[in-house]
């Protein structure tokens, strides 16, 4: 048995139970409706601003661009401009393709032995799976977003509709009966989260290097999916209440419903856990990728020398000052001066 994947694995079941049982045994509502979310805000910019800071004082001695192509050179040599950037145009376009596409790991290889001999396969799921999920999970966030603004700006009901394909209504001459859309964003953040966990658990390169901090998080995705959807299609909450505890949230005047389910506590405990942790682990590559010297420099280190701002001055002994020191000693040994 991997332990390593039931170390996190237990730590959200019992943070699972920490808000269940709060809420529908000690009536803790205040704490997980309104204590632990500003904590978690609070903890999610502080570690943000934390890390990017660490991360622009960190010095950049060289020039270290990650290259999979050809450098600008002699003009009749076609460089490849995107995958060794020579200006900084070149940089935006690889930097726009990098966070939107995933670029890089579109490329993305792995080697197995097939017959005796060393074989690269194109790892295209993985790439279809992490392309899915962050896209799934950003549309999942802009949806909510609703429950943060009144009115609800027009972006916000536009990805929504396209978001829920499926719904049937039914008009009669005096209500509208109709049955609620199914979130594809919902489905299929559960489906990529569920395939990069098998993906850690299959593969015994990547299942050997994987640590609790790498099943935390996933796990946690997971369950924060699985309490939507369910709230969603099965147990039922009240909108309204939630939206009146979000919007007393975001306004500073949090006002505690008093019909709502545990499982929403729970999903928002979820919630929580992860914005507060964000900043500490290794999700923070989204704010990471764009001070990463091996993305957002540009490949010139031939035609533009790169300069430390980092370097402090150091003391230097020129050879004029060399030779003007040991001038007439460098004479008698017969050695070459410059000036006589």
């Amino acid at each position: 048995m991997n332990l390593k994947y039931m170390y996190s694995l237990l730590a959200v079941i019992v943070l699972f139970l920490l808000a269940y049982l709060g809420v529908a045994k000690a009536g803790l509502e205040i704490l997980f409706g309104v204590i632990i979310p500003y904590m978690a805000v609070a903890a999610f910019i502080a570690g943000v601003i934390y890390r990017v800071m660490g991360w622009a004082r960190s010095p950049v001695p060289f020039r270290i661009p990650s290259t999979c192509g050809q450098q600008q050179s002699l003009p009749w040599i076609t460089p490849n401009r995107f995958d060794n950037p020579f200006t900084p145009k070149d940089v935006v376009v690889r930097m726009i393709l990098e966070v939107c596409c995933f670029r890089s790991l579109f490329r993305n290889t792995r080697n197995s032995i097939k017959e005796g001999k060393l074989v690269f396969e194109w790892e295209i799921w993985l790439w279809l799976a992490a392309l899915a999920f962050h896209y799934a999970f950003l549309t999942v966030i802009i949806r909510h977003m609703r429950l943060f603004t009144n009115p609800v700006p027009f972006c916000i009901k536009m990805v929504e509709s396209l978001d829920s394909f499926f719904r049937f209504e039914i008009l009669t001459d005096t209500v509208k009966i109709g049955l609620p859309g199914v979130y594809l964003s919902g489905l299929v953040l559960l489906a990529a989260v569920t395939f990069l966990f098998i993906r850690r658990m299959v593969i015994p390169q990547v299942k050997y290097i994987s640590l609790p901090a790498d099943y935390f998080p996933l796990f946690l995705i997971f369950g924060i999916a699985s309490t939507g959807i369910l709230m969603r299609y099965f147990t039922k909450i009240n909108i309204v209440a939630a939206k009146q505890l979000t919007l007393g949230l975001a306004s500073f005047h949090p006002v505690i419903p008093h019909d709502m389910n545990a499982i929403f506590y729970v999903h928002l405990f979820f919630v929580c856990i992860l914005l507060a942790y964000f900043p500490f682990s290794k999700l923070m590559h989204m704010g990471g990728v764009f001070l990463s010297p091996t993305r957002n420099l540009p490949g010139n280190s031939r035609a533009v020398r790169h300069v430390n701002p980092w370097n402090y001055p150091v003391e230097v002994h020129t050879y004029e000052e060399y030779e003007e020191e040991f001038r007439e000693k460098m004479i008698d040994a017969g050695l070459p001066v410059e000036k006589e």
